[in-house]
């Protein structure tokens, strides 16, 4: 693209910001209510306290989450939200039993670990044998079936974000397999420790044996891992009677206000109801649950009614299968193509930095309108902050939708500390602040509310003038 070409594309995405700001500036007044009653609010609050102190963890197939789905269903009816339903998700069942992993030489010391989802149990009597400890992929290569056979592969690879880092925890047994390891111990995926292990799902590859592989506390790993860079002979017992049965019955749960002009247009918001099995599922995503769900009562309890259907889904099995994101992209059938917009919060609820989009397919003309679109929802949440917009944004639930073109919004936040917490006993109520909870709920609730109500859609293109094209 020559520079003058670039310098008209400029000032045109100019215009059409200055449009889009002027267009939904008549939203100030609606989105400054919102705000003020959501940062007054006690519901999400009570929701979100519920799911974590009466029900607690909510592992797909569990009791919990059938208890959640439950509760959350009755709950929407008695508020009011209109078309409530529970469509069904057969989803897979994981049993952790119980587990142990000690180190028996050069002495004896517990080690602190969690199974990793989806894993195979070890023999009732468990694997007991020398230990053998990598940093990296790299590492196992070098040293070769003759280093590795008949060992435990410990991982300990540094944090590097997660991204990166936790392909040990879903690649790590396979890969160790193949050299001929009978287990893995990997190193949690998280920057800080107190001793914490972190769980989390694996992905056995149908090239490779099946071995157990267990998530161990930073502190053991690096323990492990200087014995045996010393030249002592490392050795360790792993016990678990994990074990995957049928699949079980589950379900989303979806509820909405109705659009008063175009109710087959959706805008659609939500978390994953289920959790791993330790700690509360508070930050993972209980509080996505709640604050998406409170943010669709908010809106539904100040009056407003807007001209596209708001819709909440509780999605489940997020943590180990994506059923439920795949069975509402089925549920849904052809209206998939007539959602406005996909939102998901599934980060935690520390400090609320601001929202993501993704347009699949969609050219940058189109992306540019939809990003000034954002920019100026974005400028109605003033009162709570800066609020930034970028490009990319998502989530595993809502990734069907966006493969059908449909935009994808993932909620932001500052995410200092998330990942201490993830997928741990830690992950309770208590990591989460009241005031910071209730702004991610007054986001929410404005955007949703004029994401479905301003006359153009998200992802229709304008003129620099303002009207459609």
């Amino acid at each position: 693209m020559q520079r003058r070409d670039l310098f008209r594309r400029a000032a045109a995405l100019s215009l059409v910001r200055q449009a889009r700001a002027a267009q939904l500036s008549a939203y100030e007044a609606t989105a400054r209510r919102i705000i003020d009653a959501a940062l007054a609010d006690e519901g999400g609050w009570n929701k979100l306290a519920y799911f974590c102190d009466r029900i607690g963890p909510r592992l797909s197939g569990s009791r919990g989450l059938e208890r959640a789905i439950e509760w959350a269903a009755a709950e929407m009816r008695r508020e009011g939200l209109e078309n409530v339903v529970t469509p069904a998700v057969k989803v897979p069942v994981w049993v952790r039993g119980a587990e142990s992993a000690w180190m028996v030489e050069p002495r004896e010391a517990s080690l602190a670990m969690l199974g990793l989802g989806g894993s195979v149990g070890t023999p009732p009597e468990g694997i007991t044998a020398q230990a053998v400890c990598v940093e990296s992929f790299q590492e196992l290569e070098k040293l070769g079936a003759e280093a590795v056979r008949g060992r435990v592969v410990v991982y300990n690879q540094p944090w590097r974000g997660y991204r990166e880092t936790v392909a040990y925890r879903s690649q790590g047994a396979s890969r160790a397999a193949r050299f001929g390891a009978r287990a893995v111990l990997v190193r949690s995926v998280t920057p800080a420790s107190l001793r914490t292990p972190h769980t989390g799902s694996l992905n056995y590859s149908a090239d490779a044996p099946k071995i157990p592989a267990a998530a161990i506390s930073i502190e053991d790993a690096m323990m492990l891992c200087r014995l045996c860079k010393a030249g002592v002979r490392v050795a360790v017992k792993l016990q678990m009677s994990a074990r995957t049965l049928d699949d079980a019955a589950s379900a989303n749960v979806i509820g909405e206000i109705a659009g008063r002009e175009h109710p087959e247009e959706i805008v659609v918001m939500g978390g994953h109801l289920d959790s791993w099995d330790v700690g509360q599922g508070a930050q993972d995503d209980a509080s996505g649950c709640a604050a998406a769900w409170q943010a669709v009562q908010l809106v539904k309890s100040l009056g407003l009614r807007p001209r596209r259907t708001l819709r909440v889904c509780l999605w489940t099995n997020e943590e180990n299968g994506l059923r439920g994101g795949r069975a509402y992209r089925e549920w849904a059938g052809d209206a998939a193509r007539r959602h406005v917009a996909a939102i998901e919060m599934d980060g935690g609820a520390e400090k609320l930095r601001g929202f993501g989009l993704s347009i699949p397919g969609a050219s940058g003309a189109a992306l540019d309108h939809a990003m000034a679109r954002m920019q100026a929802i974005a400028a109605l949440m003033q009162p709570l902050g800066p609020v930034e917009t970028v490009r990319g944004g998502g989530g595993a639930d809502i990734s069907p939708l966006m493969r059908e073109g449909v935009p994808g919004i993932g909620h932001l936040t500052t995410g200092r500390r998330y990942f201490e917490w993830h997928h741990t006993d830690a992950d309770t109520l208590d990591k989460i602040d009241r005031r910071e909870f209730q702004e991610h709920i007054a986001a929410l609730a404005v955007l949703g509310y004029v994401l479905a109500d301003m006359p153009e859609r998200l992802a229709e293109e304008a003129h620099p003038t303002g009207g459609m094209a």
